[in-house]
């Protein structure tokens, strides 16, 4: 924990979707790290203010700004960046739940992508040294537009990385209904220009992601939703019986999301080691049994069966990828895919063109975009070499616990 100490010690840092599960969290770690500033950023006030009073009464000292708005508002979160000049973002503002985007993909594409494409948009021009992606395991192979909302987002973060290292500022897009007026396009033009220093350069922002699964005790997660089911006497509703996925508590993972922070060089995707899987039927029966009750005796479970976009099992990275250690056994960089930086731009302006126009094509357009992304193969791979393989995993972890 020094390391992450002398890393955000006297710095501005600004936490987007500061209100939820992840980002309320990585507020509590860093506000205990004596920033300069910290900046709370969200657009649900009721989440904003619950964290704002925790930490107000935790410390007092302190130097906290609470500002509600949305990623997807151009003109609204390059203000923030222009006022208050962050050091360090960590991006953790999305729409997560998979069910609920598979029926709003439009939503996907618009808060998780062009969201972030706009927040690091922001960053760079406003000289941020550092950007700290927040994404998640569903972004491999993903069977879900959520999940390949999310890819998109790593190749956003890849591809701005690259502009920020060549200092190609030009390629970048301007995306949104907010940036039609051409005055607007000139006034932004011109910030670029103002911000490079004597050499001609901006100065380096450096933008990476860290991919990680479930959390434990998350907003919608499944622990607090037995919690209820159990307290109602049931039943206990999973989806398939063999479903497993990766845990871990959100304390704990965001102290290796602030830890990867420290190692980021740029371009990089960081990704957290879950340890071995747990299969969701065996989380149901022990909360059963640790609440005192029978599984299927005094409380039933009822399979019902994968939900749109969901499948058996989450993957850490995808084929094509490999793994690089780092000092922390707990983290590891997977190597970028490769792919054309200036034809994504273009394929990202066509996005929002489709997402800001509720287009009922967005996902043959993501398809394109991510060719990982296969929406019909939710379950095609239940009984493929990996996911048994996973499954036997989880089986000998569950004997062990």
């Amino acid at each position: 924990m020094d390391e992450i100490y002398d890393y955000l010690s006297g710095k501005t840092i600004l936490v987007t979707g500061g209100g939820g599960s992840i980002g309320s969290e990585l507020c509590r770690q860093i506000a205990g790290h004596q920033p300069k500033q910290l900046i709370i950023f969200d657009v649900y006030e009721n989440n904003a203010y619950d964290i704002e009073q925790e930490l107000k009464g935790k410390y007092p000292g302190l130097n906290l700004v609470v500002l509600i708005g949305s990623v997807r508002d151009s003109r609204r979160i390059s203000s923030v960046f222009e006022t208050y000049k962050p050091d360090i973002v960590y991006h953790a503002a999305a729409h997560k739940h998979v069910p609920l985007m598979e029926t709003s993909p439009c939503e996907a594409i618009k808060n998780n992508v062009m969201g972030t494409y706009k927040t690091a948009y922001a960053a760079l021009k406003n000289g941020c040294q550092r950007f700290v992606l927040i994404s998640t395991d569903k972004a491999v192979n993903p069977t879900n537009i959520m999940g390949a909302s999310k890819r998109l987002c790593e190749m956003v973060i890849q591809s701005v990385d690259m502009i920020s290292k060549q200092d190609r500022e030009d390629l970048l897009p301007l995306l949104g209904r907010h940036y039609e007026d051409s005055e607007e396009t000139e006034q932004l033009s011109e910030h670029f220009a103002a911000s490079k220093n004597a050499s001609g350069r901006s100065r380096r922002t450096e933008f990476v992601a860290v991919r990680f699964g479930n959390v434990l005790g998350s907003n919608g997660s499944v622990i607090p939703l037995f919690k209820k089911q159990i307290a109602k006497g049931g039943p206990v509703t999973v989806t398939h019986p063999d479903i497993i996925r990766y845990f871990m508590t959100i304390p704990e993972a965001v102290s290796l999301v602030l830890q990867a922070g420290t190692y980021a060089k740029g371009g990089e995707i960081f990704v957290l080691d879950m340890g071995a899987p747990v299969k969701i039927d065996t989380l149901a029966r022990n909360l059963i049994k640790l609440s005192g009750y029978k599984p299927d005796v005094d409380i039933k479970i009822e399979y019902t069966g994968l939900r749109p976009g969901e499948k058996l099992y989450e993957e850490k990275l995808m084929a094509e990828e490999g793994l690089t250690k780092t000092q922390n056994d707990l983290i590891h960089i997977g190597r970028p895919i490769p792919f054309d930086v200036e034809k994504f731009l273009g394929q990202l302006e066509t996005l929002a063109e489709f997402s800001y126009s509720n287009s009922g094509h967005i996902c043959e357009l993501v398809k394109e975009i991510v060719p990982t992304y296969h929406p019909a193969e939710a379950d095609l791979k239940m009984h493929g070499k990996v996911y048994e393989e996973l499954l036997q995993e989880a089986a000998v972890t569950n004997q062990a616990g």
